[in-house]
Formats: C-alpha cells, sequence, structure tokens
C-alpha cells in the first residue's frame, strides 16, 4: 500500500471510502488503525466491546472484495455499533444489567444492511440503559478500560456530559475513534449528542429503516440513523441503512432504498426555511441562539428564504411524549423477566419472587421510574385520562407541522436549549434532563426526520448544533440543506484538542 500523507483518523468517511476503493490503504489497516486508537484513549468510556478477531476477519474480506471488484460503497469502512442494536459476534447489553453478557444468535437488519455495503464492525459503543436518558450517565456496563460502569465523557470537556442515549458513538465519531457510528433517536438521541459533540446526525422518517434486532424501548418512536462528521457522509451512510423489511418489522415502510448523496450539490436558492417562534423563547441560552441565529444568517447569504412560522403545541411535547414513551417502554421491557435469556436473580422462594427480585437487581434507576410511570398511565381507570388523551395531542403535534410546512420547506431551529451540562449537574433531578428534549421531542412524535448539523460554539468552547427537521420522506433535502451550510463552514471539521 501507498503511504497515506493523512492519518486515516483524520479522513472523512467519504474520502476513507474513496481510499479504500482506489486500494491506497486497505481494510485490515484501517481496521488496525482505529483498533489501537480506540484502546489508546479508554478515558472516554466510549466502546464497551471488542472483538479484534471478526473485525480483522470482516476487514479481510473487506479487501478480499475489493481486489475482486465486487465491493460495495462502504467496503472496508470501519463502523461501530450503539449497543442498543443485536449482533452475532460482539455482546449486546443496551447498557443493562439485565442484558450483561448476551450475545445474539442474529445481527440487527441495520447492522447486516451495513455489513453488506461493505462496513467492518470495530465494536460496540456506551449508551444508556435501553436507550433512556439525555446524558449517557445511565449505563450499567463498564467501559472499555474500567472495571465498573462508567459515564461516557465529552472529549471537547470530559467534565461535561456527551448527551444520550447515543453519548458513545457521538464521542467516538468526535474523539476520531470511528470514521461513523450508528445510534438510535426516540425523542432526540441522535440529534442532541450529535449537537454537544460537534458532529452531524440524522433520524430518517419512521419506518425508513428497519427496527428489527434494534432491542426496543419504544416501538412507535425508536429510529435508527446514522452518526458521522458530515452531511455527506451521513448520507452515504443512510443510503445503505435505510429499506423495507415487512417480514421482519411490521412498522418497515414499503418505500425503497434511495440515493441520499444525488443532491447534494443542488442549489438552496429560494429554499424556504422556517424558523419556529417557540424555538426561541424563554430558556434558550443566549449562546445556543448566537451559533443557531448566525447558521441561519448562512442561510440567507446562500439564497435561502428565512420565513417566521408557529408549533403553537412544542411545550405539550413533552408531557405527551413522557407519557407515550414510558408506556411503550413498561410493555417491551416486560419480556426482561429472567425466564429465558437475560439476568436472573440468584436467590428466589418462587416464580413471582424470581421475577421481583430479577427485574429490581437488572435494571437501573430510570428504567425503573419509566415503567413504572408507564403501568402507571396504562392502567384500568388512568387510560382514558392519560395515555389516549398524549396520543391525541401527538396527532395535532404533527398536525401543527403540516401546517407549517405549508409555509416552508424545511425547519431550523436549536437542538437544544444549552451546551452540554457537567457531569452530576442534574444529579438526582430527571426532569431537567426531560425538559433539555424539548425541541427534539416534536419531530420524534410526529415521525419526522430531524438532523443536527454543527453550528458554531458557544459557553466553554463546547459546540452547538442546529436542528433542521423535514417533511416526510425528505431526507434528500436535509442532507443537501445540511450540506451546503458545510460547504460554506468549517465547523464539522474541528475537533477537539488532546486527541
Amino acid at each position: 500500500m501507498t503511504q497515506n500523507p493523512t492519518a486515516l483518523h483524520d479522513l472523512s468517511l467519504t474520502e476513507l471510502a474513496s481510499q479504500l476503493r482506489n486500494r491506497q490503504v486497505s481494510a485490515v489497516e484501517a481496521a488496525q488503525h482505529f483498533l489501537a486508537r480506540t484502546k489508546a484513549h479508554p478515558t472516554l468510556g466510549a466502546y464497551v466491546a471488542l472483538n479484534e478477531d471478526a473485525t480483522l476477519a470482516q476487514a479481510q474480506a473487506a479487501d478480499a472484495r475489493i481486489a475482486a471488484g465486487t465491493a460495495g460503497p462502504l467496503a472496508g469502512v470501519p463502523i461501530a455499533h450503539k449497543d442498543i442494536f443485536v449482533t452475532k459476534e460482539f455482546p449486546s447489553t443496551a447498557g443493562s444489567k439485565m442484558l450483561a453478557g448476551y450475545q445474539s444468535p442474529f445481527d440487527a437488519t441495520v447492522v447486516s444492511k451495513l455489513a453488506e455495503a461493505g462496513a467492518v464492525t470495530l465494536g460496540k459503543l456506551n449508551c444508556d440503559e435501553f436507550a433512556m436518558g439525555s446524558a449517557n450517565e445511565n449505563s450499567a456496563i463498564a467501559p472499555l478500560g474500567f472495571d465498573a460502569p462508567a459515564p461516557v465523557r465529552n472529549p471537547w470537556d470530559t467534565s461535561r456530559i456527551p448527551g444520550g442515549s447515543s453519548g458513545g458513538s457521538a464521542v467516538a465519531v468526535a474523539a476520531r475513534l470511528a470514521p461513523a457510528a450508528t445510534g438510535t433517536d426516540t425523542g432526540g438521541s441522535i440529534r442532541q449528542p450529535a449537537s454537544f459533540c460537534g458532529i452531524t446526525g440524522i433520524k430518517p422518517t419512521y419506518g425508513r429503516a428497519s427496527r428489527y434486532g434494534m432491542i426496543a424501548f419504544a416501538s412507535s418512536l425508536d429510529q435508527a440513523g446514522p452518526m458521522a462528521r458530515s452531511a455527506e457522509d451521513c448520507a452515504l451512510l443512510l443510503s445503505a441503512m435505510c429499506g423495507p423489511d415487512p417480514d421482519r418489522d411490521s412498522t418497515s415502510l414499503d418505500v425503497p432504498a434511495e440515493n441520499f448523496s444525488a443532491k447534494l450539490n443542488d442549489s438552496i436558492e429560494g429554499l424556504r426555511i422556517g424558523v419556529p417562534a417557540e424555538f426561541f423563547g424563554e430558556g434558550l441560552a443566549p449562546d445556543v441562539r448566537a451559533a443557531v441565529d448566525g447558521a441561519l444568517k448562512e442561510y440567507e447569504k446562500l439564497g435561502a428564504k428565512l420565513v417566521p412560522i408557529t408549533l403553537p403545541r412544542t411545550e405539550l411535547s413533552i408531557p405527551v411524549y413522557y407519557i407515550i414513551a414510558p408506556a411503550e417502554a413498561s410493555s417491551n421491557l416486560s419480556r426482561f423477566d429472567g425466564v429465558k435469556f437475560g439476568h436472573r436473580a440468584k436467590d428466589y422462594t418462587d416464580l413471582v419472587d424470581m421475577y421481583k427480585k430479577t427485574r429490581a437487581e437488572g435494571f437501573g434507576d430510570e428504567v425503573k421510574r419509566r415503567i413504572m410511570i408507564g403501568a402507571y398511565v396504562l392502567s384500568h381507570g388512568y387510560y382514558d385520562a392519560y395515555y389516549l388523551q398524549a396520543q391525541k395531542i401527538r396527532r395535532m403535534i404533527a398536525d401543527d407541522f403540516q401546517n407549517a410546512f405549508k409555509e416552508c420547506d424545511v425547519i431550523a431551529g436549536p437542538v437544544a436549549p444549552t451546551v452540554a451540562w457537567k457531569l452530576g449537574e442534574h444529579g438526582s433531578d430527571p426532569l431537567a434532563d426531560y425538559l433539555a428534549d424539548i425541541f427534539t421531542l416534536p419531530a420524534s412524535l410526529a415521525g419526522l426526520p430531524g438532523m443536527s448539523v454543527p453550528a458554531g460554539f458557544g459557553e466553554g468552547g463546547m459546540p452547538v448544533g442546529l436542528q433542521l427537521i423535514g417533511n416526510y420522506f425528505k431526507e434528500a433535502q436535509l442532507l443537501n440543506t445540511a450540506h451546503r451550510l458545510q460547504q460554506a463552514t468549517d465547523f464539522h471539521l474541528r475537533q477537539p484538542g488532546g486527541l
């Protein structure tokens, strides 16, 4: 192989894929480089599992396909997966003691689709337990290099949270421990950590990417998506991840996969960007607003038109989400009872006692909190008062977006009200974490595609993300809108110091 003048971890995914195709670097060399880099930076807590033999075997197979001229678009590109996706060759724990040591007999559809495109799996990434959290402080699994569970740390400032639940994924990409990673977004868990860590992440339209093999949190909200440095990289990944999977996922949409890279360089002259008044009110930190305003001005320079819009039920998204998501979680997590798989209590007197002790030992505080809330709102006498009402308002929130899209093509605003906060700052106040999701929840409840694009830096030099929300199946337009901003700015190219 010819000598590569740029360190492999400094190449974008698109650049690395090109070098692999042109045989300037081998897939084995790339895999070894990122494995060594991962082991050199364990203090961030991003990875929870490696399997070097499996990774190198996949890389060797990728090199063989490249040599034979049968390689896919991602041939040899190393990718790490959030530990919410099941994988045959790596443990799958969902960040929970309940699944400690669990080895799946199959790969999640998203994992297998990326593998079919040629991607090589580097390892599994830390996440909040069962994807429940906004800070990645809720993992019950010890990261690589740790003897006990530990929070993931933001590489821009290791005293701060990376965001959650896909915090390990965001940190791996931001710290150049992987060119890209998979994430899942239930209420903002791709967009918020992408914003806090200064990378790009996109949640596609609900049902675009199969949920088969994604350990369920809230089935009507969970959606897989890619996290990488740029919109260009995310387009390449999303093209491989999406596509119908009706035989294995009943919520999978019968919409064919498309090439999301095809229209990246289209002009955005005349694009109508909706700016919701509700996203710029009290509670939005001045430093975040300044960065978002700066990004919107860049769009005006590129020929886009800013249109004031309203999403009147934005504030209701928090109570609606925290009724619907826990309700679905309480149902989904009932399968973890110690009978067939996962943790089982050692000492118990009968079956009911085993259930109680297993679930008490296996689930963390946040998971228990959401199970209890969910069971309550679904219980007799409260279903109509809470769950049914929440579903009605959810429909109204979706209608608000459709009314807004009559006046604009894309909606833009902040991802979160503040930059990443300090580890432990929210302490035992889960409501503080919940309130941080106010700008990401509406799009999730409506099932719309949304993404976070680096837009600048705020207090303490911490990254700020611009949120872009599109109408159903408008991922290509979103990615084009993001790419044009990234051609005009360099925020997505900046990286944390000391790495």
